[in-house]
């Protein structure tokens, strides 16, 4: 959950939950609403992942109205599209908002205009699906953030058996090249070093536009219209879709990080197909060979979700190797979720201790894997880009604890030690 708020104290509050894309529309719903004439909001943007990401909602809601007895508490973001009701059962919420609506300055300028409280439209009714992508959405700054996400796409055309996600965003929209490249040259201007590249399903990029080009497309037309930019970063990408500018770009253009999410979601083929995904296991480990080849200072991480329905200890086994076989290091393991409106959520399920059992034993291998990727960088001289708080970064988005140190600022650093999730570095001399 982050906060963000103008320090101007005559302006909205918006909490965040859930993804990076959520953050960078964070950032353009407080800018819209502070168009508005009613100041006294709280806007929650809410995701709908899993049912602990609502719960943890509400229960923001409630701690909120109880601080901000007069404030207005406004809802929105995935959650509020998926499962309105939810919210609108809750009496400290004045008001239920769609995602379609939430970025557009219309909404806010003209938000006493209706007497609705809840104003969600259900995409698959919208009159044009496939409506152009929401420029609005795009930002200049994200406050407190020194690395700026950029929102180049939004949807997803696929149903993943799992996933309520493309019910709460809508088919797959995306961002004009120029657009984007525009974007990225004012945030640059801005003083941003870094750029990372955020959507609901990134490497569908373009499927919507003339002559549906390829997501490498836009990140070779970056790197090159934007020369003064000095890192760009991708976010959760499908191994699947990578396609072959994409891979070039990571082989022969340094400010291409070399650090990958990957949506793998697990490591046996016949979950892989009940969860409707579009790649089987072997795919999986080919790509991150292949890339590995092509980069081989690459540093992996990835999305797996423990117990899914019908999975056994034989399945969870082979999304245990996954972690060894393709070189992951950074693991972001998510317990099985049902989402009610799922077809996942009618399957035969896996019991919750059981659940839970395994996914304390994946992130403990997982845990392992990041060690002795940290124990490698011991010695080493890095870059990193710093960030707030003693925090940094470094090209393969390994955490590095830097002290006394502005944030913004691309520093090379000697890495001296390390702990369980980090490294610790100093400055290295010039």
């Amino acid at each position: 959950m982050t906060t963000t708020q103008d320090t101007n104290q005559n302006s909205v509050e918006v909490i965040t939950f859930g993804c990076r894309l959520n953050v960078v529309e964070s950032e353009a719903i407080r800018r819209a609403a502070n168009q508005g004439a009613d100041k006294n909001l709280i806007i929650i943007n809410s995701c709908a992942v899993t049912a602990e990401a609502v719960r943890q909602a509400k229960q923001n809601i409630r701690k909120l109205a109880r601080e901000n007895p007069s404030a207005r508490i406004v809802v929105t973001g995935c959650a509020a599209q998926t499962e309105p009701d939810t919210f609108a059962d809750m009496p400290e919420v004045a008001l239920v908002l769609g995602n379609d609506a939430k970025t557009n300055p219309a909404t806010w300028l003209n938000l006493d205009a209706e007497t609705a409280r809840v104003r969600v439209n259900d995409f698959s009714s919208l009159r044009d699906a496939h409506a152009p992508f929401h420029a609005h959405a795009l930002v200049d700054a994200v406050a407190g953030h020194t690395r700026a996400f950029v929102e180049v796409q939004n949807g997803c055309d696929h149903r993943c058996t799992f996933c309520i996600i493309p019910y709460g965003r809508g088919p797959a929209r995306s961002a004009a090249s120029g657009l984007v490249v525009e974007q990225i040259r004012k945030l640059v201007g801005n003083g941003y070093r870094e750029i990372v590249l955020t959507g609901v399903d990134l490497t569908s990029w373009g499927g919507d536009l003339p002559g549906t080009p390829k997501f490498g497309r836009l990140v070779r037309q970056i790197l090159t219209h934007v020369p003064e930019l000095e890192r760009l970063r991708l976010s959760s990408l499908d191994c699947i879709e990578a396609d072959d500018d994409l891979l070039d770009a990571l082989a022969t253009e340094p400010r291409l990080k070399p650090h990958l999410h990957l949506s793998l979601q697990a490591g046996d083929d016949l979950i892989l197909k009940r969860m409707k995904r579009r790649h089987l296991r072997q795919d999986a480990i080919d790509f991150c060979q292949r890339v590995r080849t092509l980069r081989p200072d690459i540093v992996f991480g990835a999305d797996i979700i423990v117990g899914f329905p019908t999975e056994t200890e034989e399945m969870f086994a082979r999304s245990l190797d996954l972690v060894e076989e393709c070189g992951l290091t950074h693991l972001h393991v998510f317990p099985f979720s049902a989402r009610k409106g799922t077809p996942a959520a009618k399957m035969p399920p896996v019991h919750g201790t059981l659940i839970k059992e395994r996914a304390a034993r994946l992130r403990a291998k997982g845990d392992v894997a990041l060690i002795a990727h940290l124990d490698q960088q011991i010695g080493k001289i890095v870059p990193v880009l710093t960030e707030r708080g003693g925090l940094a970064r470094s090209d393969d988005f390994t955490a590095v604890r830097v002290e006394d140190q502005e944030p913004g600022q691309i520093l090379n650093v000697t890495i001296t030690h390390r702990s369980d999730r980090e490294l610790f570095g100093q400055p290295a001399p010039n």
